[in-house]
């Protein structure tokens, strides 16, 4: 029997301690709070796109 999803919650948690050079990051900047909020946001709209497109198969 299938199961079918309604709702999906994704909790994520960003740290700021990196280290300079470290993987995604060149020249080791700090992101700031609006630039994660906007990568955030690109990314729930990926998920909610991809599973409106595999609902729709």
């Amino acid at each position: 029997m299938p199961i079918e999803i309604r709702e999906l919650n994704i909790k994520t948690t960003v740290n700021d301690n990196t280290q300079p050079g470290a993987a995604g990051q060149s020249g080791g900047g700090k992101i700031s709070s609006e630039e994660k909020e906007n990568i955030i946001s690109h990314c729930v709209e990926q998920v909610m796109q991809r599973l409106k497109d595999k609902e729709e198969r």
